[in-house]
């Protein structure tokens, strides 16, 4: 298997989970956000590849993966800076869906069968429907990231159905765990390292989320890979229940024995492009066999653990 995005926080656990089920594994990244440390246990099995790839780079793409001839590609490497994605909009174009082309391509010149592509939840935008299935009317979209990751769906798709490659679109919510390097959980952890009196909070603290544990990701993964043979297969990824940003940053602050004050924003949203209420419908996928394992509160405690207890991340992501 060829997995991008290998040094990040899904892609390094993804890579540790698959040599753990006994395959080989060639991990593309550039490192510009992926920390080599996340590879260690990996690097020590000698049924593990490491290429630093540039992407964008398609000839290098095409030349490193036609080496490894995959069966299966799982893309995960993306721009994950979905806050900002205003003020560089090129970023999700480039890092998204001209880099998905780059991936998709070589992986159909290499004879890959299977292709799996990390896709968000934040593609159905500020949908009517709750929980939001996969057959939810697409409303307007709201974020650069989301309309990247959508452009890139609608080729997987093309292909799938062109070259009779097995397309598999997998719509996550937020992930949640070790390894864990941005998102709400790191930059409250920050806060309150930094200030234990007083915490900033964008909104009004009632966006509601949905979350997934790493370990129900990877699983979740797995599972789509092996049991679902259609053509395209497309599902969200997500648990049964939600959680908003104070109830979030209630678990937060009990870990870390702490009761800032919180200053909010103000606003039903975080900011431009965040969707306040975030909950996808997953019995399709259940339908399959699979379920989640941890409940929201219990991954967020599991992560703030983690970042604790690996404060280098914080570190090192500050700077």
């Amino acid at each position: 298997m060829l997995v991008t995005g290998a040094a990040g926080f899904i892609g390094s656990n993804l890579c540790d989970f698959l040599l753990d089920q006994g395959c080989e594994v060639a991990g593309l990244d550039s490192f510009v956000t992926g920390q080599r440390e996340f590879l260690s246990k990996a690097l020590k099995n000698a049924k593990f590849q490491l290429h630093e790839v540039e992407l964008a780079d398609f000839e290098h793409v095409k030349a490193v993966t036609a080496v490894f001839k995959p069966d299966t590609v799982i893309h995960l490497a993306a721009n994950a800076d979905v806050r900002f994605g205003l003020q560089h909009p090129r970023k999700d174009l480039e890092q998204g869906t001209v880099v998905t082309f780059n991936v998709l391509e070589a992986a159909r010149l290499a004879g890959a069968t299977k292709f799996a592509f990390s896709s968000t939840g934040s593609v159905y935008g500020e949908p009517e429907i709750f929980p939001t299935p996969e057959t939810c009317p697409f409303p307007v979209q709201t974020s650069l990231y989301a309309a990247a990751k959508l452009a890139a769906e609608g080729m997987i798709q093309a292909y799938a159905e062109g070259y009779g490659m097995k397309g598999y679109i997998l719509r996550f919510v937020s992930i949640l765990g070790e390894r864990y390097t941005h998102g709400h959980v790191y930059d409250f952890a920050n806060k309150i390292l930094d200030n234990p009196k007083e915490i900033d909070v964008l909104g009004d603290g009632k966006q509601t989320k949905a979350y997934l544990y790493i370990g129900d990701c990877l699983s979740a993964i797995w599972h789509i890979l092996n049991k679902c043979e259609d053509k395209i297969n497309i599902y969200n990824l997500g648990p049964d229940e939600h959680i908003n940003v104070d109830q979030s940053l209630d678990v937060i602050c009990k870990v870390m024995d702490a009761t800032p004050k919180r200053n909010y924003s103000g606003g039903k949203r975080g900011w431009i492009g965040d969707s306040p209420f975030i909950f996808l419908d997953c019995k399709k996928l259940k339908s399959t066999g699979w379920k989640s394992q941890k409940t929201i509160r219990e991954s967020v405690e599991l992560t703030i653990r983690w970042l604790l207890a690996n404060d280098w991340v914080l570190k090192r992501r500050q700077t």
